[in-house]
């Protein structure tokens, strides 16, 4: 029997032993979108390098290893293990997960205005599955992605949050994802449902974080939907265990005039995966998706983006930048689809990426897919390493070469940095950029 199959069964008859115990399993509706999620897995299994989509991208270190779902007990970080993480803002709201399960005595959400939801999946699976009935598993395609079907047969906490019209946040919302050590390597599969109603406000910051240095597997998803002229700005900061794997998904659909905007930092993990899907369902909406990977050693990191442009006067505008050491290993698809009917689309996309070793490498692919003759859409790539004439500049001024490489590699990342609006964000990932790339040391003590 090969490894796949093995691994396949393995999650297969673990969810036989908790089916029961889930949350929702006597709502028929919830049954059903887990049960047909689980047989996509069982067809499918996992993704191999023969699947265009996973080309680059090998999963068979997670397929050798039996991931087990983390005890309930399990015991609570304290807070000074998990405050190097939080947002450093006075009035913030959070939402704070060990393992995938909901730890309520570390959460802090009363400051949130009347009317905002935000509570936990499974307390919402269990007491109001009628509210998440329209949104909850309509975005994810499951039928070709076995890591998305086995989240949704093992959907059972996250977060749930529900942000009524006209409503507006005035400081973010964090939902922060813990991972902790377990006797076994742990796997948890946070479910996360968003739904800003029309013409409302929100900040949200996912933080998946790693308090040891283990082996663990996190398969989260995100499904966000944007209501007419709602606004929402969306940040997702990696700092899994080196040791660990990060299987991401995020699927936002928005309607008419709406706006959404996506930060994604990838810092950590072994090996990492983040399929970003937008669709815009009405005219007049606009998406951003900015991202920046950092990677060392032998680290992997996979960023999948798809924008659907299924209707007219859409825009949409996506800036990647990778930093890569080491044996390190990066993969850039970005994919816009214009159909036919979505006349005057404007579609800009851009992945760049600096390679510090001769050793690290990257496949990059943007992609356009026209359909319809009147729009405007463009698209480009570039690989290089550090310009040998400011690398020459610097030096001649007095600079080490290591401090110059060090501020110019600075500088190549924080580009992205510079479109984080939120000061207390930008400063939070600032803070580990500079631990990454600049040994801990203050950018303006460098020279």
């Amino acid at each position: 029997m090969s490894t796949a199959v093995q691994a396949k069964d393995i999650y297969l008859n673990t969810f036989a032993q908790v089916a029961k115990q889930l949350a929702g399993a006597d709502v028929p509706w919830i049954e059903q979108t887990r049960q047909q999620a689980l047989s996509h897995f069982a067809d499918q299994g996992f993704p191999t390098t023969r699947d265009e989509d996973w080309k680059y991208t090998n999963v068979a270190p997670i397929e050798r290893h039996a991931f087990k779902p983390a005890a309930v007990d399990v015991e609570l970080p304290t807070q000074e293990q998990f405050a190097p993480f939080l947002l450093q803002l006075p009035a913030v709201s959070r939402m704070v997960f060990v393992n995938g399960r909901y730890a309520e005595s570390l959460s802090d959400t009363g400051r949130l205005p009347d009317g905002v939801v935000a509570m936990s999946l499974a307390r919402a699976l269990a007491d109001q599955p009628e509210h998440l009935q329209r949104h909850l598993g309509r975005y994810v395609p499951t039928e070709k992605r076995g890591f998305a079907a086995l989240n949704t047969a093992f959907l059972a906490d996250g977060a749930y949050v529900f942000v009524p019209r006209d409503t507006v946040l005035a400081e973010p919302l964090q939902l922060l994802f813990i991972a902790t050590a377990g006797v076994d390597p742990v796997l948890s599969q946070p479910r996360n449902l968003i739904v800003v109603e029309n013409n409302s406000r929100v900040t949200l910051v996912e933080s998946y974080v790693g308090l040891d240095e283990t082996r663990y597997l996190t398969n989260a998803i995100s499904e966000i939907a944007v209501g007419e002229g709602a606004v929402v700005e969306h940040y997702k900061l990696g700092q899994e265990s080196l040791k660990a794997y990060h299987i991401g998904g995020m699927h936002v659909h928005q309607a008419g005039g709406s706006r959404f905007t996506s930060h994604n930092v990838a810092m950590g993990g072994a090996l990492t995966r983040n399929d970003i899907d937008v669709l815009f369902t009405d005219e007049g909406s606009e998406c951003e998706l900015n991202g920046l990977y950092l990677v060392g050693g032998r680290q992997h990191v996979d960023n999948h983006t798809r924008i659907d442009h299924a209707k007219p006067k859409c825009s949409s505008r996506e800036f990647y930048k990778g930093v890569l050491d080491g044996r390190g290993r990066a993969v850039f698809n970005g994919r816009i689809i214009v159909h036919q009917d979505a006349q005057h689309s404007d579609a800009q996309q851009q992945n760049k990426n600096l390679l510090l070793s001769r050793d690290a490498e990257v496949d990059t692919k943007p992609q356009l897919e026209i359909y319809a003759d009147d729009v405007k859409c463009a698209h480009g790539a570039t690989v290089g390493q550090l310009d040998s004439d400011a690398l020459y500049y610097l030096r001649a001024r007095g600079i080490d070469e290591q401090t110059a490489r060090s501020i110019l590699t600075y500088a190549f990342a924080k580009d992205v940095l510079n479109r984080i609006a939120i000061d207390a964000v930008r400063n939070y990932v600032e803070r580990f950029l500079a631990a990454r790339l600049l040994h801990g040391r203050p950018l303006e003590k460098l020279a």
